[in-house]
């Protein structure tokens, strides 16, 4: 008889490497109407904006908690699919990708993004995934509780921003069959 052992989970790694998130807001909004919003609001960037911010908020918490060297980190790119929508739930899938302090890309989020009907006239938005501090030095050995705690922060404000635009969509959305003006980027001479 041979003594008991852990058997090694290949799944470990995926969970030990991330912070679960998720945050949940009721808005004063149809599901239909918040629906209908929420492609609006990937269509023309607000997601995009709405996600580099909180990104930066979560980062400057980090830095703040734990020191500089956190904080070189920038987020690279934000990956949205396409809404999928159906009668009783809409849903974008949401992927942050940040460049960390050695250069490297990484995925700090990977979450779904949903909508689903809380009444004739209200909505809740919720947002569900795995968020993942940098790799490398300036990540490495930094305290779990401060790990959560920049993760929350920085998904919470996602969410608020995010409810903010469909509660409140001044701004936000443009005639039908038109998407936002094009605001040229820096540099861009078009």
């Amino acid at each position: 008889m041979t003594d008991a052992r852990p058997v090694a989970d290949p799944w470990t790694g995926s969970v030990m490497d991330c912070v679960v998130v998720g945050d949940r807001v009721l808005l004063d909004i149809s599901f239909p109407a918040a629906r209908a919003r929420l492609g609006i609001l990937a269509a023309d960037g607000v997601l995009l904006r709405a996600s580099e911010e909180a990104y930066g908020e979560g980062i400057t918490g980090l830095v703040q908690l734990a020191g500089p060297p956190t904080g070189l980190t920038r987020l690279a790119e934000v990956g949205l699919d396409d809404l999928a929508a159906t009668d009783h739930c809409a849903h974008v899938a949401v992927r942050w990708d940040a460049i960390a302090a050695d250069g490297k890309l990484f995925t700090a989020l990977e979450a779904d993004l949903m909508l689903v009907p809380a009444g004739d006239q209200a909505t809740a938005l919720a947002l569900a995934g795995a968020y993942r501090p940098q790799p490398g030095p300036a990540g490495a050995g930094l305290d779990r509780a401060i790990v959560r705690r920049c993760a929350a922060a920085a998904t919470r404000s996602f969410v608020a921003r995010v409810a903010c635009a469909l509660a409140h969509p001044a701004g936000t959305a443009w005639p039908a069959g038109r998407g936002a003006p094009r605001r040229p980027l820096r540099g861009d001479k078009s």
